[in-house]
């Protein structure tokens, strides 16, 4: 076997492997797309564009305020929103200011939200309004000492701009009432900086870039230390993977992505925004993925070439009524990620756009692709693909030894430039995952066949993968542990057709009138909505081991 029998895979015109040295850092990356395509529109929301120059000067403005905070080099900012034009604004500034993005998810609950916040030791928020309640319940326990506003309308205009806010905020009532004294709104912050002096620090390969936080095999969310250097080889990555298709784009016609994946996920992170600044294309920004009739009305009025996405969006977006009503002839590249892509979901796509679902393989530590199925196919292959540019992959036994026997079960590894460079102030951790050799071990059982192409088996961990989403048993057993009437519970994922797998809780009741009711608004309470159990049971006792472990594979094979 030779050292990357996956090479023969590759389309003609993939390299082997990629320069990541190109840029010192994702700054350079931005800087250089400001300057060449300032004048190409790159974000489109509701209607509105933004150019690349347009979002050169805001995020310049942007930086200017943060940096006037008085905040020191490295300071971790948290940007809590969903894909609105002031996501990548922020994104810009606070990397161009020399400071480091904490993506968080915008449907955070208290609980959550706090944990991220100290961990990370943030001192600033970027958080949209619909969200500030959620913050107000926990920012005195947190290190957060400045807090910027945005809200859906603050970069449509003016008058656009105070339509949406009023039907965001009093027709649809998205914006629970809130107190955040000292708050400053998004376009405040804005003119502000325009005033104030901006100064450009160096940023090296080996800064962090962000912290995107994952969840722990011991339930406790980490933050994965993503360096300038990482995110920048997992663009050129993507880049010359997505090149023998991409390059059909007639001349002329601007690279155009979808992104309906939330910006604060590494996937979209990367492989749309970042992706973007390095072509000079287009990115469509899609608010609420889950409004299919929205999100397709918005896809009827564009010509798009990239659309990566979950299984569940293309099989929500390809079962819709309206899918017709947009045009997908144009559409050059479809990258399935985030959770496993279904046959039957796979076949329907190729059926009704003519491109096939390439899935592909990552995770936040890994920036987050590390394998990809060749974007020629014409069919699904049901496997993760093969290891792309400058991406060592391999099969581990429970002793780290290389296991080199065609389809024999494994752990996967991954060694390549996309790599984190640890978990956020957690060298135990770290530990558990790094070999000596720079191999990051996944937690996912797959296997190799002949030809280098991956696929996944199962899972070493417990975890639940929800829509893309990791849910740890642990994190949702804490939680529902606490509650008063419960016993002891265990979580397992179940088959679902919709969301691949879905959170299955089984309780042991301490008080016997402990309803499944008051479980779900306990859940609800506590938990973000892909976390919370979807199936709820009641029972007598937990099959345990003779140390009195909990064994959720036997629930699990139950289920």
């Amino acid at each position: 076997m030779t050292d990357r029998p996956w090479l023969a895979a590759y389309p003609e015109g993939v390299p082997a492997d990629i320069d990541p040295t190109q840029y010192q850092s994702l700054v350079q990356l931005m800087e250089q797309a400001f300057g060449q395509y300032a004048d190409r529109v790159a974000y489109s929301f509701m209607g509105k564009d933004v150019t690349f120059g347009e979002t050169d000067a805001l995020s310049r403005q942007l930086a200017a305020y943060l940096q006037g905070l008085g905040l020191a080099r490295g300071a971790r900012v948290a940007l809590m929103m969903p894909n609105v034009p002031q996501y990548p604004i922020a994104v810009a500034a606070v990397l161009r200011a020399g400071f480091v993005v904490v993506n968080v998810n915008p449907l955070y609950t208290p609980r959550e939200l706090e944990h991220q916040l100290k961990d990370s030791g943030a001192q600033a928020i970027i958080i949209i309004e619909n969200f500030a309640a959620t913050l107000q319940a926990c920012i005195a326990s947190t290190p957060v000492k400045h807090v910027v506003l945005c809200a859906m309308g603050d970069r449509l205009g003016t008058l656009k701009g105070a339509i949406v806010n009023y039907v965001v905020r009093h027709v649809k009532k998205l914006v629970p009432p809130f107190d955040l004294p000292g708050a400053v709104r998004f376009n405040a912050a804005l003119s502000r900086g325009a005033g104030a002096a901006f100064t450009q620090p160096e940023i090296k390969p080996d800064d962090i870039a962000l912290l995107q936080y994952t969840g722990g095999t011991t339930g406790v969310s980490k933050g994965a230390v993503l360096l300038h250097r990482n995110v920048i080889a997992n663009v050129l990555q993507s880049e010359v993977w997505n090149e023998p298709v991409m390059k059909k784009v007639p001349a002329g016609e601007q690279p155009t992505s979808i992104c309906a994946l939330p910006l604060y996920h590494i996937f979209a992170f990367t492989v749309n925004m970042m992706l973007s600044m390095r072509t000079g294309g287009k990115t469509i920004l899609i608010p609420n993925p889950r409004d299919l009739p929205a999100t397709l009305k918005e896809l009827a009025k564009h010509t798009f070439h990239s659309f990566p996405a979950v299984n569940t969006l293309f099989n929500g977006l390809a079962h819709h009524p309206d899918f017709n009503t947009v045009n997908w002839k144009n559409l050059k590249v479809s990258v399935g990620g985030g959770m496993a892509v279904q046959a039957a979901v796979a076949r329907l796509w190729l059926e009704k756009t003519g491109c096939p679902i390439c899935e592909g393989y990552g995770l936040s530590e890994t920036s987050p692709s590390a394998s990809c199925n060749p974007v020629t196919v014409k069919e699904f292959s049901g496997t993760i693909g093969v290891p792309i540019s400058s991406t060592y992959m391999r099969i581990v036994d429970d002793d780290g030894n290389d296991i080199t026997a065609s389809g024999q079960p494994g752990e996967i590894a991954i060694k390549g430039p996309q790599v984190m460079a640890g978990y956020w102030q957690r060298p135990d951790e770290t530990a558990k995952v790094m070999t000596a050799d720079g191999y990051f071990k996944t937690g996912d059982i797959g296997t190799m066949d002949a030809r280098g192409y991956f696929k996944i088996v199962d899972r070493k961990k417990d975890m639940v993968l929800v829509s893309g989403f990791n849910v740890y048993p642990n994190e949702v057993e804490d939680v529902v542990a606490q509650m008063p009437g419960v016993l002891e519970c265990a979580v397992v994922g179940v088959p679902d057709e919709k969301t691949g797998e879905a959170v299955k809780l089984v309780i042991v009741r301490k008080d016997p009138a402990l309803t499944e009711e008051q479980v779900r608004q306990y859940c609800h309470d506590n938990l973000t909505g892909y976390k919370r159990p979807k199936v709820i049971e009641f029972r007598t006792d937990l099959p345990k081991s003779p140390v009195g472990k909990i064994l959720r594979r036997m629930l699990r094979d139950k289920a």
